[in-house]
């Protein structure tokens, strides 16, 4: 007969690992882009359109989900996930088949709610929208799996930056804009899509020795976990340093200093990566603190452009 207790913790466990292949503190990722245009917008403008705006922001979760669950299908059938990722959503229910169905649907519902707005404001949107989940894609879908090539960070910092904040930004324009604000796109974009790809960029550090095993090749198995860990604070430089300059020419207001909320998580990570960059089992949880550090810094980011009307 199984013991009470051992049937409480199995259950205790499995909840974790749903927690973990959940991961909704990530979906911070995908609505920074559209929060930075926001902000972005009623600083420089004073107006918004609220139903553009949440409309961008369910879309880009249902989105990401796709770009989750999808990944999740790519690397159990790369083999990657078999030991090491426990909290795969394959390897939690066995059925393939209905993550495969989860993930169209997610990617189906996400699209067709950005055609309505692209309806809404320009047909530009949704091909903005689309060059995005086609860099999603290239990233490890087959044959392309440009993320076991060490590509994954550059094709994150193009899709969460530039791409998707100009999506953001004409989502948020009066209807009939027929110009993609790229200029305003890549200054409001380039630094939180750093602190994006940094987030990345942690995510390998605990899983050096299964990626290397099976062909992975991310910039940490590259480097080595000592000398990626040293580029950390040179990231989370170049974050604050993308958003700061434009401030420093006078097209910013002083108030985006506020994206320095980010920086004590920022420092964390970098205290921590220094230390045990090599210890997997302390550093599984270092892609939080980063995402921590975007999070934070994005939002300061946006509610400094937000004040600066004041």
């Amino acid at each position: 007969m199984v013991e009470p207790q051992a049937v409480a913790s199995r259950y205790a466990d499995r909840r974790l690992l749903w927690k973990a292949a959940i991961k909704w503190p990530m979906y911070s990722v995908a609505v920074m882009p559209v929060l930075l245009a926001a902000g972005w917008r009623i600083g420089a403008v004073g107006s918004l359109r609220w139903t553009q705006l949440f409309g961008f922001l369910l879309a880009a979760i249902l989105l990401l989900l796709w770009e989750n669950l999808s990944n999740d299908l790519f690397d159990a059938d790369t083999g990657v996930d078999t030991t090491g990722k426990p909290h795969s959503v394959v390897n939690l229910t066995g059925r393939r088949d209905r993550v495969a169905l989860a993930s169209l649907a997610s990617l189906g519902s996400g699209l067709a709610l950005m055609a309505w707005l692209a309806w809404c404001s320009s047909v530009l949107v949704l091909a903005l929208v689309l060059l995005c989940c086609g860099l999603g894609y290239i990233y490890q879908g087959p044959p392309f799996r440009l993320g076991y090539r060490g590509l994954g960070e550059p094709l994150c910092w193009l899709a969460f930056g530039p791409c998707a904040t100009a999506a953001a930004l004409m989502v948020l324009e009066p209807q009939g804009a027929n110009v993609i604000p790229w200029a305003t796109a890549w200054m409001l974009g380039a630094g939180p899509a750093v602190a994006t790809s940094l987030v990345l960029f942690c995510s390998h550090f605990h899983q050096v020795s299964e990626d290397s095993a099976h062909g992975k090749r991310s910039p940490v198995v590259r480097l080595g976990t000592a000398r990626a860990a040293a580029l950390i604070p040179w990231l989370v430089a170049l974050t604050l340093a993308l958003e700061w300059l434009p401030m420093c020419r006078g097209d910013w207001p002083l108030t985006v200093l506020l994206s320095g909320l980010g920086l004590p998580a920022g420092l964390a990570l970098i205290r921590l990566m220094q230390r045990c960059h090599d210890q997997p089992d302390r550093i599984s949880g270092s892609k939080f603190l980063a995402l921590r550090f975007q999070a934070w810094n994005g939002l300061g980011l946006a509610l400094g452009l937000a004040l600066g009307r004041l």
